[in-house]
């Protein structure tokens, strides 16, 4: 069966070199299965053409027959005009989907299709709203981007000068620091060496801070006397006389 259908299928071309083994049989007859099955599918299909067509035609031929017996057109009786207007119609009819070239159907198909007109611009006016509505708010998010650019920029710009600014403080106040422990060293030095030289202890920086801090303590203790002496100095001589004999 299968070399059967191969020389059928190849004619008169020779038949191309395969390995015979039962795979390659089986694969070939299953092949040659599938395509007589599409080859009466396709003859079933012509039939039906040609079944339909011979319908159409005599459809056709009653219609021709209704128009030249009945209503009087005969085919090429018609001028020009008249055919093109009929053509103009049938075409109209076919872009309209009527079931029928009544005036009737026509005005409802047309009715139809304008309001599919109406409706598809309403929903095109609609959608360019929503579009101009996008546009503007991208507009300002890209405003918006760009201020945030700039803001981030001078931010940078600011963080970048304080820091600056700060890294300046820091090394003056490390320079300050390390100058302060070398004056202290310094004056260290210097104090011992007129330690040695026999210069009085209680003239040192040290010996000077704690004086001069007693110092304050006693102005602190004398102002309230004074204060009270001048409430003193301002009574007539009885007056403080009786105050100090009291």
């Amino acid at each position: 069966q299968v070399t059967s259908w191969l020389k059928k299928l190849y004619g008169d071309v020779p038949i191309p070199q395969y390995e015979v083994n039962e795979r390659t049989v089986d694969i070939l007859h299953e092949i040659m299965e599938c395509n007589e099955e599409r080859d009466k599918d396709v003859m079933l299909l012509i039939e039906d053409m040609k079944d339909r067509t011979s319908k159409c035609e005599a459809e056709a031929e009653y219609w021709q027959d209704i128009l030249g017996e009945s209503l009087g057109f005969l085919e090429g009786s018609m001028s020009k005009e008249a055919n093109d207007d009929l053509a103009d119609l049938v075409q109209s009819a076919i872009e309209l989907d009527v079931e029928d070239t009544s005036l009737t159907s026509f005005y409802s198909a047309i009715n139809d299709m304008t309001l599919e007109m109406y409706k598809t611009k309403s929903k095109n006016e609609e959608m360019e709203q929503k579009l101009r509505t996008l546009r503007k708010k991208l507009t300002s998010a890209l405003m918006v981007e760009k201020q945030l650019e700039k803001d981030i920029e001078k931010l940078k710009k600011s963080q970048e000068a304080q820091q600056a600014k700060a890294e300046t403080r820091s090394k003056n106040m490390k320079f300050l620091g390390d100058k302060s422990k070398d004056l202290k060293i310094r004056i260290c030095d210097a104090e011992a060496q007129l330690v040695a030289r026999g210069l009085d202890q209680s003239l040192i920086h040290e010996a000077l801070v704690k004086s001069s801090e007693e110092l304050a303590a006693l102005h602190e203790e004398i102002e309230p006397l004074k204060t009270e002496l001048a409430s003193f100095l301002d009574l007539p001589p009885v007056t403080i006389y009786s105050t100090v004999m009291l």
